[in-house]
C-alpha cells in the first residue's frame, strides 16, 4: 500500500472512530450534566471508538489475518495498552478545553485535536509493538 493510501485510509478510520466516540458521548451526556455523567460519557465514547478502530486497523491497515480468541485477546490487549498513552492525550485535551471554555463545541474541538495527535502516535506504536508479525509477513520478510 502506498504511503498516501495508508494515510488516507488511516485518516478515514480515525474519523469514523472519532464520530462513533463523540456520538456515544452525546448519547451518554443526555443523562445529565454532572461530573460523573461527563466521566461516563468520555469512558463510553473511548471504549466504542477503541473497538471500532481496532477492527478497522486490524483488517485494513495492518492486514492481520489471525483468528481465534487467543490471537484476538493478545492483540486487543496490546492494542489497548498502546492506547493508554494516547487516551491520556485525548482525555487531557478534551478535559482542558471543557474546563477552560465550558461549552460542548470547545469540548469536542479539544477531543478532536487530542484524538488527531493520539491517532498519529497510536499508529506508530501499533506498527512497532502490536501488529509486528503481520506487517513483516505482508512485506514478505
Amino acid at each position: 500500500m502506498s504511503p498516501t493510501t495508508l494515510a488516507l485510509r488511516y485518516g478515514a478510520f480515525a474519523v469514523i472512530a472519532t464520530v462513533t466516540n463523540l456520538g456515544t458521548q452525546r448519547i451518554v451526556l443526555n443523562l445529565g450534566d454532572s461530573g460523573a455523567v461527563f466521566a461516563m460519557a468520555v469512558a463510553a465514547g473511548t471504549l466504542v471508538g477503541l473497538v471500532v478502530k481496532y477492527v478497522l486497523d486490524k483488517r485494513w491497515i495492518f492486514y492481520d489475518q489471525s483468528t481465534g480468541v487467543k490471537a484476538h485477546s493478545r492483540k486487543f490487549a496490546l492494542y489497548t495498552a498502546m492506547g493508554l498513552v494516547t487516551t491520556c492525550i485525548f482525555w487531557g485535551s478534551e478535559t482542558a478545553f471543557w474546563l477552560i471554555w465550558s461549552t460542548d463545541l470547545m469540548r469536542e474541538l479539544g477531543a478532536i485535536l487530542g484524538l488527531m495527535v493520539g491517532y498519529v502516535t497510536k499508529y506508530m506504536l501499533d506498527r512497532r509493538f502490536v501488529f509486528t508479525d503481520d506487517r513483516l509477513q505482508a512485506e514478505g520478510v
